[in-house]
């Protein structure tokens, strides 16, 4: 069997809803990671065998298969004349193949556990997976439709993930305050790692078009990294009414718009490359559990991956969590006996957001580039995944 290796990982500044890429498509945000990966590792895009993207939103604008749709607008085929002129021929301008992935938010993640799969397998030798989501232009649930009473007659609920989110809080036991200071935490880590230069070697500026005109977008912009608990104090809850829940705009994760994109291959293809590996794939795990509650699923992937592997978290360095929501990591860190000293060290997505096929393999970007930067050797991420799903990938530095 083939080794997975990542040798290279980045992604877009995430934009804030209706910010700085509000007139950006879709499908050029897409393309910036593939180009970004192309010109920093100097191949020639006709040996990717696939590209493997995540979107949660497949409609209107991130329709149509984004994922192959990304290789092609960023260029990855022959030219061809301007003066070709109708009737050309365009033999060999084809370019990758493609193909657009929807685990919910998992997404992202899922492309690229697809990825050392096929490579692990021998099915394939180079895949870039990453994903992207535009939640401006596609709002989260807008591609939904009505649910059979098939499914209705086994789960007569159906809750929004923050209720689901309230509902974890109440059953762990964590107030309001619990939650704020997680999120505070959140900010303030991103503001130090990003004052310190830790997402330099990851996050790739994007050149855009904002209101007609010309702009190029280098920061976050949903992070609030001077956030306190009395910012959060005054904010109304989201989900329930006043005094009767926990879950608000601040404790939960940013709506925003980005991409994110991994270089995939074997080990024997990067050596052939003269590529140095950042990371090696080693182990990847998804379940599924209770659709109602269903954000406690980073616990069991979490638990299941590190049995398979007769580990423990004492064996990780360090650790992603998606802030879906502050509960949702709350009650992960409670019930693995991980500590959040060594959990979303840089921030997570109540800091930076959370463009929901996009953010997997923003995490796992995230943790390529702090094992490399720290010397650490073992990196666990993990998500919650809508209707009560969880997913978890373990990377070892090269």
């Amino acid at each position: 069997m083939n080794e997975p290796v990542i040798v290279d990982a980045v992604r877009t500044p995430f934009g804030k809803r209706d910010g700085a890429f509000r007139d950006t498509h879709p499908q050029d945000l897409a393309a910036v990671p593939l180009r970004a990966l192309e010109e920093r590792n100097g191949f020639d895009p006709a040996i990717v065998d696939d590209v493997v993207y995540g979107c949660v939103t497949p409609k209107g604008d991130q329709g149509s298969n984004i994922g192959r749709i990304a290789p092609l607008v960023a260029g990855w085929g022959e030219e061809i004349p301007a003066d070709a002129g109708p009737g050309a021929s365009y033999e060999g301008r084809h370019g990758p193949p493609g193909v657009q992935l929807n685990r919910m938010c998992g997404s992202g993640q899922q492309a690229i556990n697809f990825a050392a799969g096929q490579v692990a397998a021998g099915f394939q030798d180079v895949v870039v997976a990453g994903g992207v989501e535009h939640m401006t232009r596609e709002p989260m649930g807008s591609d939904g439709g009505s649910m059979t009473e098939t499914y209705r007659e086994q789960y007569s609920e159906l809750v929004p993930q923050g209720e689901s989110a309230e509902r974890i809080a109440g059953t762990w036991g964590f107030d309001r305050a619990d939650l704020d200071e997680l999120a505070v935490d959140s900010q303030r880590r991103w503001g130090e790692a990003w004052e310190a230069g830790r997402y330099d070697s990851q996050v790739v500026p994007v050149e855009t078009t904002l209101d007609g005109e010309p702009i190029t977008v280098e920061r976050d912009g949903h992070a609030r990294p001077g956030t306190d608990m009395d910012t959060l104090g005054g904010l109304p809850l989201a989900f329930r009414e006043e005094g009767e829940g926990v879950i608000h705009a601040g404790n939960s994760s940013g709506i925003v718009d980005g991409a994110a994109a991994t270089l995939v291959c074997s080990r024997e293809v990067a050596e052939a490359n003269g590529w140095e590996p950042m990371a090696r794939i080693v182990a990847q795990e998804v379940v599924g559990v209770d659709p109602v509650m269903m954000l406690t699923g980073p616990i069991p992937a979490t638990q299941q991956l590190l049995e398979s592997e007769d580990m423990t978290v004492d064996d990780v360095d360090i650790f992603e969590v998606n802030e879906a929501f502050a509960s949702v990591v709350a009650a992960w860190l409670e019930e693995t006996g991980a500590p959040w000293e060594r959990t979303n060290v840089n921030g997570g997505a109540i800091a930076h957001g959370h463009p929901l096929g996009a953010t997997g393999a923003a995490l796992v970007t995230k943790l390529v580039h702090e094992l490399e930067r720290t010397g650490a050797e073992t990196a666990l991420s993990t998500m919650c995944i809508g209707f009560g799903q969880g997913i978890a990938t373990l990377i070892e530095r090269e």
